[in-house]
């Protein structure tokens, strides 16, 4: 009787070895599969991200802050960030009561303003207008004054039409 006991004791043990081994591979086996497909996707995330830092290295490259040239212009005016500066400046021309100045639209919906500015280099700039229905964009050359006053000419408009969608 004592021997049936170990051997039943045995085969107890020898199935609960076998199923925790079974069950093992199988944890191994889904766990391999979720680490491939992980690293899959960093990679995939890696490629994308270099990817972006290339698109904007590209949008960037019509920018006054990568412009070593054009910043010479101002290093004599000691201003931390000219682009900052020049937005500003022309953001304040958005304070006059009605339209903006430098837009050559009468506003429809309400008054037209600058709203996105892009200082492309030390003499011309990109700005988008709206009035909250109706947008266009601006071509603005600027001129950066040894006593910090900015002038801006209007260079060529485009006031985007609506679809009846």
């Amino acid at each position: 009787m004592r021997k049936n006991i170990f051997l039943y004791l045995f085969v107890f043990a020898a199935l609960i070895a076998l199923f925790l081994l079974m069950k093992g591979n199988k944890t191994a086996k889904t766990s391999t599969e979720k680490i491939e497909a992980l690293e899959n996707e960093i990679a995939t995330l890696k490629d994308s991200t270099e990817k972006l830092q290339f698109r904007l290295m590209d949008m960037q490259y019509f920018s006054l802050e990568n412009n070593d040239d054009a910043l010479a212009y101002y290093d004599h005016l000691n201003l931390e960030n000219p682009t900052r500066y020049i937005e500003d400046k022309l953001l304040e021309t958005n304070e006059a009561k009605g339209d903006n100045p430098l837009v050559p639209y009468a506003g429809m919906e309400s008054d037209f303003k600058i709203n996105k500015i892009k200082v492309l280099n030390h003499k011309w700039l990109l700005a988008d207008f709206s009035d909250g229905k109706y947008w266009g964009d601006l071509v603005i050359k600027y001129e950066l004054k040894d006593n910090l006053s900015v002038d801006f000419t209007l260079m060529d408009h485009l006031l985007y039409t609506r679809s009846n969608n």
